[in-house]
């Protein structure tokens, strides 16, 4: 299988959870024979989206350009970023907006409803946050997942999109960590 992973940490530091866990996902991945290409969109150079015009109009960057060759050879895509101000940090909403740009990810052929230009693909996004995953789960009702879910990734095709949250990141011992990192290391070896 043909795996995208983007690591959604903005920070490129090394030492982040997020990090370990797109490491052990993708471990897991090769181990298995699965063709993995990974992205970190914190090393990526991301201008911003001011304009409709841009939006729809304007070449994508170099980064962005390669970032859709990735994404248009996917079969499946692993997106794992921590949960901040209780949705993804603004840089992997950047990078989703560069990417999944009008003519690429949809369009609109005449019709009312958008055709969705990368239907064919499955996803899994991976969540660490601080507060208990039941916690955003079902007093938040995993609002920001729901949006990505529906407005975003469904919007384009993508479906099914399964989830991962991680909750109590920050608190977790090196046990409870070593599980996490072994689950991703399975999903890994499983292109799920």
């Amino acid at each position: 299988m043909r795996i995208l992973l983007i690591d959604g940490h903005p920070d490129p530091a090394g030492d982040h959870f997020v990090h370990g866990l797109a490491d052990a996902y993708a471990a897991g991945a090769a181990e298995a024979g699965h063709a993995v290409t990974r992205i970190d969109v914190a090393r990526l150079d991301i201008p911003v989206l001011r304009t409709k015009q841009a939006f729809e109009h304007e070449e994508p960057p170099p980064d962005i350009a390669a970032a859709q060759a990735a994404l248009r050879a996917a079969e499946h895509i692993v997106l794992i970023y921590p949960l901040w101000l209780g949705t993804m940090p603004g840089l992997v909403k950047l990078f989703l907006e560069q990417v999944l740009r009008p003519g690429f990810a949809f369009s609109y052929d005449g019709g009312r409803l958008p055709r969705k230009a990368l239907g064919g693909r499955s996803a899994r996004v991976v969540v660490t946050m601080g507060m208990p995953a039941l916690a955003y789960r079902w007093f938040y009702g995993a609002h920001s997942l729901k949006s990505l879910t529906r407005n975003i990734l469904h919007f384009v095709g993508i479906r099914p999109v399964r989830w991962t949250l991680i909750g109590g990141a920050e608190e977790l011992d090196d046990r409870t960590r070593a599980r996490w990192l072994a689950r991703l290391q399975h999903l890994g070896v499983a292109g799920r």
